[in-house]
């Protein structure tokens, strides 16, 4: 038996570095990538899955494995001595209608639930809450399933994730997701047993569920897991909430140095008519102040303007602080980091050499191990159901996104995101969407009146929504309006032919038992003859006993009238088989 070889490649590689590698015509692996549907040129680039898969297809005595490559990680600040307190970072995440915004209105004593479409929390939002003079930075986290990628953002963002769960309710699936964040995040978790005015509340199931399936033991039980039964109606605990959360906080010993050059993250990023972009930082160290340059990402640009959560104009922002700004070039990406630089030209360098890193990264996937298997599988008449997507802001359009991409559609309909963005929909995006199949979803955007009427004229279909589970069933439906109906028969009955008493050119009349089921008229049937079908027809009337029958039951006999398109010599001993055929809509 021959011993494989062994094969050290990167991630990704070349098609022509591969072919380099395994000492091969160029030629083949094009070919044998063209053969799975996938048109590659010598510098197409191909992920580590891809190449194995090829390697398995050409059926070379070749394993490969990875090269061992240092990992690409977020550089850790390192505190130094004069590091001083911060305020906690709180993510507020759970179920779905659990009550996190609300809990927050009650702590903020302000309306955001009002605003928000459905009830649901659509991004993250950033506030802070005073208690006892110390400050609270507050993330507001989505509870709706789409936006699991934004949860998970919003753990890593914090140092102590209060969990929502509904005391009517008890544990649910986003429950569970945001403790598997939060621990993840090696966050502390205090528990919020929420709308503790419901008659139907019952702490002590939802206790119970935390402890024995989740190891979340309230310290009244002998655990570790502050748990606070609340109401975010009646305001019930809400004050003894927090300093729960500021005690726990306490226990972490949270400090960030303040002289420094300010650092963070990207929580939400927008276009806004008059100020450009619009983004939503948290700030981790150093003070933000109005003309210094950033760098997020391959985003930069000068601070213009530096505003809090209310909108009040900032002077300058510390640790823990949510800013949102004005002066980016372009929109970063949710989740980038950002850092300061000395001047515009230095910010645009930092910017630029990000972009080239992410332009190598992105070529990583020009063809992934994913492509090639769908390819394989899929069948070469598959229909296209093509989308165009704007958003309101960054982190929901990359939830948006991801969704879509999750609905299952068994390779019949393919989904093909072909065009993106975040702000309104715009004449761009109307140009791009004139194919076949294809649909331009807005999320939380506007429709201005000028671009509606190029759509109208251009017959492209725009569809705006503002919650985005009735935006995920909209793409569901119509790709499964796409899918060809399926050809349902149901059988009726079946009849012996014991005599024919007329046959036309397109009329049979005949004579029969029936040996299973019952005859009716206006269906379909089948001719057969010692097991082989001869004709198919279809019954226009029964008779019984010479009277017009609805229909005749197993064991009886009876008389019926078969249409057909083109002459049918019909013999005794034929069998009848009736049935009916339908078009039934199919489903993903």
């Amino acid at each position: 038996m021959t011993q494989e070889k062994i094969v050290a490649i990167a991630d990704s590689v070349t098609v022509g570095e591969l072919a380099e590698t395994l000492n091969l015509p160029v030629t083949t692996l094009v070919g044998e990538l063209f053969k799975n549907g996938i048109a590659a040129t010598i510098n197409q680039r191909l992920d580590f899955d891809t190449a194995t898969i090829v390697v398995e297809e050409l059926g070379l005595d070749v394993k490969l494995e990875k090269k061992a490559i240092e990992a690409h990680a977020r550089k850790t600040h390192e505190l130094t001595d004069g590091a001083l307190p911060r305020p906690p970072i709180v993510a507020v995440m759970g179920h779905v209608d659990h009550g996190k915004t609300s809990l927050l209105d009650a702590i903020l004593v302000k309306k955001t639930v009002d605003g928000e479409a459905g009830g649901i929390t659509q991004h993250i939002s950033a506030y802070q809450a005073e208690r006892k003079g110390r400050t609270i930075t507050l993330l507001d986290t989505p509870g709706h399933e789409a936006f699991a990628a934004l949860r998970q953002h919003g753990a890593v963002l914090t140092d102590v994730v209060i969990i929502v769960v509904a005391a009517d309710d008890g544990v649910k699936p986003q429950t569970i997701e945001a403790i598997r964040f939060a621990r993840t995040a090696n966050a502390k978790i205090v528990v919020a047993i929420n709308k503790m005015d419901k008659e139907a509340a019952n702490p002590e199931m939802v206790k119970a569920q935390l402890a024995s399936e989740h190891g979340l033991n309230p310290e009244e039980w002998g655990g570790d897991t502050v748990m606070v039964e609340v109401s975010a109606k009646t305001g019930q605990n809400i004050d003894k909430l927090l300093d729960m959360v500021l005690l726990v906080a306490d226990m972490e010993d949270l400090r960030a140095d303040v002289d420094t050059p300010a650092e963070g993250l990207v929580i939400e990023a927008h276009m806004e008519t008059g100020r450009g972009a619009v983004v939503g930082l948290l700030i981790e160290h150093g003070q933000l102040k109005p003309s210094q340059y950033l760098v997020a990402g391959k985003s930069y640009g000068r601070v213009r303007t530096l505003q809090d959560f209310r909108g009040e104009s900032l002077k300058q922002a510390g640790p823990s602080t949510p800013v949102n700004i004005t002066g980016f070039k372009e929109l970063p990406q949710f989740g980038d980091s950002f850092i300061l630089a000395k001047n515009e030209k230095e910010a645009r360098r930092m910017a630029t050499e990000a972009r080239i890193e992410q332009d190598k990264l992105a070529a990583t996937t020009n063809v992934t191990g994913a492509d090639i298997l769908k390819m394989m599988d899929q069948q070469h008449d598959a229909e296209e159901f093509n989308v165009v997507i704007k958003a309101d802001v960054q982190g929901s359009l990359t939830s948006v996104m991801d969704s879509l991409k999750l609905i299952e559609t068994n390779g019949e309909v393919n989904l093909q995101i072909i065009g993106t963005g975040v702000g309104n929909i715009s004449e761009r995006d109307i140009h791009l969407a004139t194919g076949k199949n294809t649909v331009i979803y807005g999320f939380n955007v506007d429709l201005p009146p000028t671009v509606k009427r190029l759509a109208t004229r251009e017959k492209v279909e725009i569809r705006i929504f503002k919650v985005i589970y009735e935006l995920l069933n909209d793409a569901k439906d119509s790709m499964e309006a796409l899918l060809a109906p399926e050809v349902v028969e149901t059988e009726i009955g079946q009849l012996e032919v014991k005599g024919i008493f007329r046959t036309l050119r397109d009329e049979v009349i005949a004579g029969g038992k029936v040996l299973k089921g019952k005859i009716v008229a206006d269906v379909l049937v089948r001719v057969k003859r010692k097991g082989e079908q001869i004709a198919e027809a279809q019954v226009t009337s029964v008779q019984r006993q010479q009277q017009e029958a609805k229909e005749v039951f197993e064991g009886e006999m009876c008389g019926l009238s078969l249409k057909t398109t083109k002459k049918l010599s019909l013999e005794e001993g034929d069998t009848l088989e009736l049935f009916t055929r339908e078009l039934v809509n199919r489903t993903l």
